[in-house]
């Protein structure tokens, strides 16, 4: 069955899952909480649709390893959403954190409504997806939904810590390829690893082949974040519906400006100065000058064939 298949198939019943989590949001006599999440989910205007929503990477990869391995993809169906929502929850701090003033072609919701109510939005969010984790219960073991409820938790605080690091980064010195790594395995490679861990375990694989989708996951994972690093400095802005000088502009320490930073050159000697959108894209050519394009993109690639030549060999 193709990819596009699986996903006709799960993401009608992803989205009516959020939508029932996220109704949870409503305060009696007023909507306007609910009406922002609503809105940072992409299902209301302006620009509401699929490019607004997202992939839903996290909650398709989940049900497709659920049902790989055996298990009844529908009891899956609340940690669908709850990765969802907890991805989402990151999304909107992580906008306010990097300043990022738009996020999949649209006003991000700290840009629209400010600061205060935009981190209690995504706070939110982070209740509601243990509120969703909860219901698993229902159709699973206490064992097993006690199992996925430690793992969801964990990924939480990974994610943090990677977070954490991530804006450490900006303003620490000499940080090196190998500590931006130990970041975005947190960052990133958590929620998708745990997405992957949890769909085999709600599947009812045994604890190895767990293990082996959560190696998987975490792998692409890093990938993801590797890639998405490269898109934030060379990426098309019309594709991404992200500023491709966001990254520079924000002196945030992706891969490929660690990369041009060690490599002690003229780019390390740019980046002394002050950054604007005048010299945005002057700095992302010598970046790329220095060898720094590739090395991202060739990065990015090193995971994805090292996880498919791990699992031939398994």
């Amino acid at each position: 069955m193709q990819l596009e298949t699986y996903t006709k198939k799960f993401l009608p019943r992803i989205e009516e899952q959020l939508q029932s989590v996220i109704e949870q949001s409503q305060i009696p006599g007023d909507s306007s909480l609910r009406e922002m999440l609503n809105y940072h989910l992409g299902w209301t205007v302006p620009g509401a649709g699929p490019k607004a929503a997202g992939k839903r990477i996290r909650p398709l990869f989940l049900l497709l390893v659920s049902e790989a391995v055996g298990g009844v993809w529908q009891k899956s169906l609340p940690a669908a959403a709850a990765v969802e929502v907890l991805h989402n929850f990151s999304l909107v701090h992580d906008d306010i954190e990097d300043r990022s003033e738009t996020r999949r072609g649209r006003e991000t919701l700290w840009k629209m409504h400010g600061i205060p109510l935009a981190l209690n939005a995504g706070d939110a969010m982070f209740s509601l997806a243990f509120r969703a984790m909860q219901k698993l219960s229902r159709s699973h073991s206490s064992d097993v939904s006690l199992q996925a409820y430690h793992l969801f938790t964990n990924a939480c605080l990974a994610l943090t810590k990677g977070q954490h690091l991530d804006i450490s980064f900006e303003n620490a010195e000499n940080t090196q390829v190998d500590d931006y790594l130990v970041m975005i395995q947190g960052k990133t490679g958590a929620l998708l690893s745990t997405s992957a861990e949890l769909g085999a375990l709600l599947g009812g694989a045994p604890v190895k082949l767990q293990q082996t989708y959560a190696d998987l996951g975490k792998n692409i994972g890093l990938a993801f974040q590797v890639y998405d690093d490269y898109l934030g400095i060379w990426g098309d802005s019309e594709v991404t519906g992200k500023s491709n000088s966001s990254d520079l502009l924000a002196r945030k320490k992706s891969l490929p400006i660690l990369y041009g930073l060690n490599q002690r050159g003229r780019f390390a000697e740019m980046w002394q100065d002050e950054i604007t959108e005048n010299n945005a894209a002057a700095l992302a050519s010598q970046l790329k000058a220095e060898g720094a394009y590739d090395y991202t993109k060739d990065k990015a690639v090193s995971y994805t064939h090292l996880r498919a030549h791990e699992t031939k060999a398994n």
